[in-house]
């Protein structure tokens, strides 16, 4: 009878490690992706718009979650990798703004822009119910593909091998 406990406990935990990492892909029926003007972590403004022209993978996260953490080396790589043709654009939805997301995108050596997110930014998206959750938008300002939960960084490179 333990046993058996043991084992559905084990089972049950694999459940929701393997759902967090593994939430899942949409491809989206392409649709004009909704620009929007944030503030960057500088103090600047920053549109969506201001990137047409090149891939955009714009990435729902905040600091304290996990599996963000673990794409922003992934969106390091492929900023510096694809410059020319990709931004990465970082929409940060933690609650303390500027106090929690500036020290952190400095110790996590973050070189894209991250700006802070709205409820008008999320709505416009759909309505974020899970982070992270990322969209890939082609260079014709089209969204392509949307990823809910931890995604590798050969997914995100081969859509930017097909959309650029």
């Amino acid at each position: 009878m333990k046993k058996n406990k043991i084992i559905a406990s084990a089972a049950a935990i694999i459940f929701v490690v393997f759902g967090v990492f593994m939430i899942g892909t949409t491809s989206v029926s392409a649709q004009e992706a909704p620009d929007f003007t944030l503030t960057d972590i500088n103090g600047e403004k920053v549109s969506l718009s201001d990137y047409k022209g090149k891939v955009i993978i714009v990435d729902f996260w905040a600091t304290w979650c996990g599996p963000c953490k673990m794409e922003i080396p992934s969106f390091i790589k492929l900023q510096n990798d694809y410059r020319d043709d990709v931004v990465v654009l970082g929409i940060s939805l933690d609650k303390g703004g500027p106090r929690v997301v500036v020290p952190f995108a400095k110790e996590h050596k973050i070189n894209y822009p991250v700006v802070y997110g709205d409820g008008n930014v999320v709505q416009a998206y759909g309505g974020i119910r899970g982070i992270p959750t990322t969209f890939v938008i082609d260079r014709d300002f089209n969204i392509q593909r949307k990823y809910v939960g931890y995604t590798d960084h050969k997914v995100f490179e081969n859509d930017i091998l097909a959309f650029k």
